[in-house]
């Protein structure tokens, strides 16, 4: 008998509208970032509509670069605090301009790469007449 409704699914259900596997559910449940999911008096998971946000708030958040370990912090504030999401978001911020910085850090040491990498490449293109 399937579980899966309009306030109610089934993992297996869950994992393909949030187009993840089972185990990544069970990992981000054994890791705190999401509930512990609700079960029948038979011990099958289901999960409900709060479910399904607080699960794509966390793919979000590995979305946008975000650590295992960073969910977890915000998973453990957004508990602590009652579960006001308004609580939890300065350290969002905080976290998405640690990331932010990174990358353009990165960017700007690829961007010195390619402007390396091109002055190199006219070097040997000149030096041996390798010209087309």
């Amino acid at each position: 008998m399937r579980l899966s409704n309009e306030d109610h699914m089934q993992i297996s259900d869950l994992a393909e509208k949030l187009g993840i596997t089972t185990r990544t559910i069970r990992l981000y449940e054994k890791f705190g970032l999401v509930e512990p999911p609700k079960r029948t008096e038979g011990r099958v998971r289901y999960y409900e509509k709060e479910d399904v946000k607080r699960f794509k708030f966390v793919l979000r958040c590995k979305a946008l670069g975000l650590t295992l370990e960073e969910m977890k912090e915000l998973a453990e504030l957004y508990n602590r605090e009652d579960r006001v999401p308004d609580k939890i978001m300065p350290r969002l911020i905080e976290l998405l301009d640690t990331h932010l910085n990174s990358i353009k850090e990165k960017v700007a040491t690829l961007q010195r790469l390619e402007k390396d990498i091109s002055e190199y490449r006219t070097r040997i293109v000149d030096q041996f007449n390798l010209g087309r």
